[in-house]
């Protein structure tokens, strides 16, 4: 038995760490005023991370803090699906019991994915939002509880974490907004190695100005010198203070054990090996002591005691005795929750294990997994499958390893921790050819492969390589290991090659169609097309209803048409026929869609009404979340905005209570969208930047910023929409064009282009654009795109720069306009503007023709256009027309100016105020003061001598006369007319006169020319 001293190996002294800790004291502070902290620390081994986050955790208790510890957990080299968070979920419900079921209220069988206490978890079909519903769900959840309490979540050893974990803690690193929150995690910098699991993610970490990061250095020489006397009680000499600094070089943990071996005489403080030092401590307890301390190292991270029992076949007394004799000797220590045993710090543990000869190794691993096979109830029931699989594959038993790691993958797949799933498969693929065939004959039946047709023809038949295959690349695709999930892909359909078997053939091929789409390396039609081709002629199924629906989902997105919508037409047909609900709902959304395409818009829509209903009924969340982004989407397309609206606004509910946080980012975007129309262009402002907060996938991103730039170019802020341009072209990528993502970004590149003066590359935008024309369904975003480019050419007709080139633009653009369909009353009224910009470019517009591009945009909910068209026709009247025609122009134009005024639209307001300032007409009510200067000229902002020119202008003189008149040079005349034209708002020389004669600003016979002397 060891003495008093070896009991106190650990310092009672805190010891440095003053400015560590005042940062995470700061931390606490923050998430106090409703901030919630993100921090790493990071240390080698021993250097003292788990003592600085006790330290904190006791002073974060004082202050009030809930504190919830959570540990990663190593089972041989794996590590247990969220161990760490359902460690820490578990102290909260302990803590704070009745918030966490609050706060879990109505997601209970998702949340039980992390704390099986909630209930049982859910059961319904996985998909790729499963995964980041579970994470959102989290992250809210956690918020909820910090909303009333300040709650600190610690978790250790993310070294060890796995790979859901580690995906855990980004999101919610990358998403906590709100709450009395502070998230902190510890790993050991030493481990990460280049390859390590866990750099890629410290490396996104570091990206995030939200986190923090504390590297612990090793101990000063003073800091040693504390630390021992707090372990000895007593001041040390200064040579044995030089001997521990100068052989544990600051490391804490080693300071601790030298400064005991030193006590007590052992020599090993002086052995080149710390490792030694280490195991000598081991080999200095009595011999049972010993034995229970390699069977602990080998459990995992905490064995539990009754586990130990069945492991160590001791008497309950010997055991008892050897487990109190490894505890003071400081080697375990009680696991938090007294319910088991763990080293007192993972260095010991991993010496003894590494010191452990291979067959004894085996041989404790089997003898963990007899154990637990025989009694299931000795480890906790969300950890039996996944510590029994690894038991026995480091048992090296092919024949129970197998079985038993395809069963650990089927709870990986309740958890959503694909990752793990996708590890264990392939460990089982590991293990397939060693395992006997007896055992391949009787192993559990295909678990969850989407439609995959499983190998023979009853369900309960045993898995079987190919089956294998399937159910790895699903939880590939799932978990983001596309890379992993595309060889298993490549892997099977080489399997293939060599069978007749078209159905799994082609479902391999969807899996792959969707895999390099997600890798970036193609649009995914070819795989599509071989599937389609595959499952010609076949029976109907649920494999063949997939095939055909993927097609007609991905035709709807990049080639819309007639063959899209047979394709989803088909699709429908055969999943209605084979019972396949949900491929027939996403099918009905496509083909709903598709029909409004066509011009079929009542029918279609109610499709998509119906659907919508259905899912919500059922609460089928994937669909949910994209019926409420595709539906609204349909709706703007064709006018129905504040329709839209409101699904949307009843999709960002939904969406926000099922965790669906990319649907809900889409569904933010396309608020953007409806809001523009609509001119609420501040709400508009704000959906943008949510959907680019919320989104996970460059799509709502791009859309997000596509909105910015419009409103930011509508604004006047020029660089600034530049700027959103450059991040949509970005981040919709060049690999998979769609024209919903590549038609809008080349409006905003011609629109961007004018405003900063780039005609020709305006005109080349939309050349490219012209070439590669407008699929059907795609007149939502032709006609605006046609629109800029047509008021760009009417703007630009006086400009002798602009003549090159401009014969050709209006050419493509007018037979463009011939072929482009018109389905709803918005595009009808965009057709007549683009028509009548058309005629202004060729000098040929008139009140008449304008007047009914206004009476087509009246009806109509967009404020914007419509004050646009406006002030088109009032600057169409103003020409030439007489004492009506200003009348009516002045109230278009008040009118136009309060719509430009409340949306900020300031190139317009300016636009208009110019008009009226030329026109000498009052925008304000005529019983309001006027605010226009009493000379006309003053108003327009001439200069005297500008106003000197214009009379010359007026009377016809060429800029030759004008400068002998006026005793200026030609050049300087030039000038002068110019920034005459400019301020008129006018392209010409005539025109500038009309405007002096219309206006009175010269007596008549001021205008007489003088007789030549």
């Amino acid at each position: 038995m060891l003495g008093a001293v070896e009991t106190r190996s650990v310092s009672p002294v805190f010891v440095g760490r003053a400015e560590e800790l005042g940062t995470l004291h700061d931390a606490l502070a923050r998430s106090r005023e409703g901030e919630p902290q993100a921090l790493l620390i990071a240390g080698e081994a021993g250097v003292g991370k788990t003592r600085l986050v006790e330290e904190f955790a006791a002073a974060a208790r004082r202050r009030g803090a809930v504190v919830a510890l959570g540990g990663c957990v190593e089972i041989g080299a794996d590590g247990l699906p969220f161990a760490p968070f359902s460690t820490a979920l578990r102290a909260l419900r302990r803590e704070l019991p009745g918030e966490l079921a609050a706060a879990a209220a109505g997601q209970e069988e998702e949340l039980a994915r992390l704390l099986p206490e909630l209930g049982e978890s859910g059961t319904g079909r996985h998909d790729e939002d499963g995964m980041a519903r579970l994470f959102e769900l989290t992250a809210r959840l956690l918020e909820r509880i910090a909303a009333g309490h300040t709650v600190v979540v610690a978790l250790e050893d993310l070294h060890w974490a796995d790979a859901s974990t580690r995906h855990l803690l980004a999101y919610l690193f990358c998403t906590l907004r709100t709450g009395r929150l502070v998230v902190l995690a510890t790993y050991r910098s030493d481990d990460i190695h280049r390859r390590h699991p866990l750099r890629p993610l410290l490396a996104e970490l570091d990206r995030l100005r939200t986190v923090r990061r504390l590297e612990l250095a090793r101990f000063s020489r003073e800091e040693v010198c504390r630390q021992v006397a707090g372990i000895l009680a007593h001041e040390p000499a200064p040579d044995q203070i030089d001997a521990i600094f100068e052989r544990s070089d600051g490391n804490a943990f080693f300071v601790e054990e030298l400064a005991v071996a030193g006590h007590e005489g052992c020599r090993t403080g002086l052995t080149d090996s710390l490792r030694d030092l280490l195991l000598v401590r081991v080999e200095g307890m009595p011999e049972p002591a010993q034995q229970v301390a390699r069977i602990v190292a080998e459990g995992g991270s905490t064995v539990e005691y009754r586990l130990l029992a069945a492991v160590a076949r001791l008497a309950e007394d010997d055991l008892i005795e050897a487990l109190r004799a490894a505890v003071n000797a400081s080697i375990l220590a009680p696991a938090p929750g007294g319910d088991g045993y763990r080293f007192r710090h993972s260095l010991v543990r991993e010496a003894v294990s590494d010191d452990l000869l291979p067959g004894e190794r085996s041989r404790l691993n089997r003898r963990y997994a007899e154990a637990l096979e025989s009694d299931p109830t000795l480890v906790p029931a969300d950890q039996r499958a996944a510590r029994l699989a690894s038991y026995w594959y480091h048992a090296h038993d092919p024949a129970k390893a197998l079985p038993a790691v395809l069963d650990a993958s089927v709870e990986a797949r309740h958890r959503h921790a694909y990752a793990e799933q996708l590890r264990l498969l392939e460990r089982a693929m590991e293990l397939w050819d060693t395992a006997p065939d007896a055992v391949r004959r009787t192993l559990r039946p295909v678990d969850y492969a989407e439609v995959y047709p499983p190998c023979g023809c009853d369900p309960a038949t045993p898995l079987r390589h190919l089956d294998l295959l399937a159910e790895a690349a699903v939880a590939g695709r799932l978990c983001g290991e596309r890379e992993r999930a595309l060889k298993i892909t490549k892997r099977a359909l080489r399997l293939l090659d060599d069978e007749d078997d078209p159905l799994r053939s082609a479902w391999f091929w969807i899996q792959r169609s969707r895999l390099v789409q997600g890798l970036a390396r193609g649009d995914g039609w070819k795989e599509i097309a071989t599937a389609q081709e595959l499952v010609r002629g076949l029976p109907p199924s649920e494999v063949h209803a997939e095939v055909l629906a993927t097609a007609a989902h991905w035709s709807m997105l990049h080639e819309p048409g007639p063959e899209a919508l047979t394709a989803a037409e088909r699709a429908v047909e055969y999943a209605r026929m084979v019972g396949a609900d949900d491929i027939e709902s996403n099918a009905r959304l496509t083909l709903g869609g598709l029909m409004v395409d066509a011009g079929q818009i009542e029918a279609g829509l109610t499709h998509m009404y119906e659907v919508r209903d259905e899912v919500v009924a059922r609460s089928l969340a994937s669909i949910v979340g994209r019926s409420h982004v595709n539906l609204p989407s349909v709706l703007e397309g064709v006018g129905r905005s504040e329709e839209s609206v409101g699904i949307l606004r009843e999709g960002l509910r939904l969406t926000g209570a099922m965790g669906l946080r990319d649907a809900e980012a889409w569904i933010w975007s396309n608020l953007a969208e409806s809001l523009i129309s609509l001119g609420r262009w501040d709400e508009a402002v704000e959906a943008a930047g949510n959907a680019q907060r919320r989104g996970q996938t460059a799509g709502p991103h791009g859309s997000g910023a596509n909105s910015l730039a419009f409103l930011a170019l509508a604004r006047g802020h020029v660089p600034e929409a530049a700027r959103h341009l450059a991040e949509g072209r970005a981040a919709y990528g060049p690999h998979d064009p769609m024209p919903q993502h590549d038609l809008p970004v080349s409006c905003l590149t011609i629109a961007v282009a004018v405003a900063e003066g780039r005609l020709p590359d305006a005109r080349a935008e939309l050349a490219r654009t012209l070439e590669s024309g407008f699929p059907p369904g795609t007149q939502r975003y032709a006609w605006p795109l046609l629109l800029e480019a047509a008021t760009a050419e009417a703007d630009a007709r006086a400009l002798p720069a602009a003549r090159d080139g401009r014969a050709e633009a209006l050419d493509g653009i007018f037979r463009t306009v011939k072929r482009l369909t018109t389905n709803a009353p918005v595009w009808l009224a965009h057709e007549r503007w683009v028509r009548a910009e058309l005629q202004r470019a060729e000098g040929l517009s008139t009140p008449d023709t304008w007047s009914e591009v206004v009476t087509a945009f009246e009806p109509l909910e967009r404020p914007y256009d419509l004050a646009r068209v406006r002030y088109r026709l009032a600057e169409s009247l103003l020409t030439g027309g007489g004492e009506d025609e200003r009348d009516r122009a002045t109230e278009l134009l008040r009118l136009a100016h309060a719509v430009a005024r409340h949306l900020a639209a300031r190139p317009l307001a300016e636009s208009v105020t110019a008009l009226a300032q030329r026109a000498r007409l009052p925008l304000a009510p005529v019983s309001e003061p006027a605010l226009t200067p009493a000379d006309p000229a003053e108003a327009l902002g001439l200069t005297s001598r500008e106003r000197d020119v214009l009379r010359l202008v007026a009377v016809g003189h060429t800029n030759r006369r004008i400068a002998e008149e006026l005793f200026i040079s030609p050049k300087t005349a030039s000038v002068h007319v110019s920034n005459i034209l400019a301020k008129l708002g006018v392209s010409g020389r005539g025109e500038a006169a009309a405007v002096a004669h219309r206006l009175g600003l010269f007596p008549a016979e001021s205008l007489i020319p003088r007789p030549a002397g």
